[in-house]
């Protein structure tokens, strides 16, 4: 058993309390690689923001889960040694699909875990993620629940069609399961695709597609449900159109690849809602500044030589979410 404090991490419940009080939202950026982990606490240092760092299941068995566990020790001596002498990060387990996962992330330095039973009937649902809270709350871990299915796909999480969550049920649930934090479907989605051409309009001077709207209608019914509780919004990258433009011209093929706008995620972040989750934009941007420096240099084949310029895309990135988009800055 490895307590994450003994990492350094911390747990959400202060940071929510303090972000749902200041009207801001906490990044939650799904990493995949040492590049991407530097970026991220980079960002965060550079802007005195808390950050959470996420992988998921399939994350976690590419990186391997002990040298995953270092990984995040190290992020946080690395902030350390960057300037911040007391780090915020959280290591948190994005969409959890059992209670066996939750508890093997738990046992192995996570201070979060998401565990998401909204593919089950409404009781298996809170049973699950009550079975995860009991032995979670034992060793001061959080834990996020979901109600509501988004649409997308994303690693093992794959769903044709969104369900909007409930706002009759959310304080049933929340009471019942006994979760930190709720995890809701308002329209946000999965992946670099969000939403089918059908689903959008299209800008007349641009060609490009425009989404459809969040249901913020929802998320205020569940505000005044749960008034104060820590919302999560899932599938909120925006999908930089730059970056896919850059991906299309250096030999990609990613048509009509849409995203949520920034300007409704910055209104989410005013609300109860204290996380939201960034996982595709941060592979558009990694992608995106690799397939250019290859096009550019094609004598190159030092690793190094295009994970660097991929590494500080995603930094720019990070900091313009948590600046620009959540106000998460100077917040340490």
């Amino acid at each position: 058993m490895t307590s994450y404090k003994d990492l350094g991490l911390v747990n959400t419940r202060e940071m929510f309390a303090k972000a749902v009080k200041g009207g801001y939202a906490i990044p939650a950026f799904n990493f995949n690689t040492m590049e991407q982990m530097q970026a991220i606490v980079q960002a965060a240092v550079e802007t005195k923001s808390p950050v959470i760092m996420q992988v998921s299941k399939g994350a976690r068995k590419y990186a391997n889960a002990t040298i995953l566990r270092y990984m995040a020790q190290g992020a946080v001596e690395y902030a350390k040694e960057l300037g911040c002498p007391n780090p915020q990060i959280v290591l948190h387990l994005d969409h959890g699909d059992s209670f066996e996962l939750c508890k093997d992330c738990i046992d192995m330095g996570f201070s979060s875990v998401m565990i998401d039973g909204s593919s089950l009937p409404y009781e298996e649902n809170i049973a699950l993620t009550k079975k995860v809270v009991d032995y979670a709350h034992k060793y001061d871990v959080t834990v996020e629940a979901e109600l509501g299915v988004l649409a997308g796909v994303e690693d093992e999480v794959a769903s044709e069609v969104s369900h909007y969550t409930k706002p009759e049920e959310v304080i049933d649930f929340a009471k019942r399961s006994g979760c930190d934090s709720l995890a809701i479907s308002i329209g946000t989605s999965h992946g670099a695709y969000k939403f089918k051409p059908e689903q959008c309009t299209r800008d007349p001077k641009t060609g490009k597609l425009v989404p459809p709207p969040l249901a913020f209608d929802v998320l205020h019914a569940i505000e005044k449900k749960l008034p104060g509780f820590p919302i999560v919004l899932h599938g909120s990258s925006s999908v930089p159109q730059d970056e896919v433009d850059t991906i299309n011209k250096f030999g990609g093929k990613l048509p009509d690849a849409v995203g949520i706008p920034e300007e409704q995620l910055r209104e989410a972040s005013k609300s109860a809602v204290c996380k939201i989750n960034i996982d595709s934009d941060s592979r558009l941007a990694m992608t995106a500044a690799i397939r250019k420096y290859l096009a550019e240099n094609p004598a190159h084949f030092d690793p190094r030589q295009y994970l660097t310029p991929a590494r500080e895309n995603m930094k720019k990135m990070y900091i313009h979410k948590i600046v620009n988009v959540l106000g998460s800055n100077d917040k340490l």
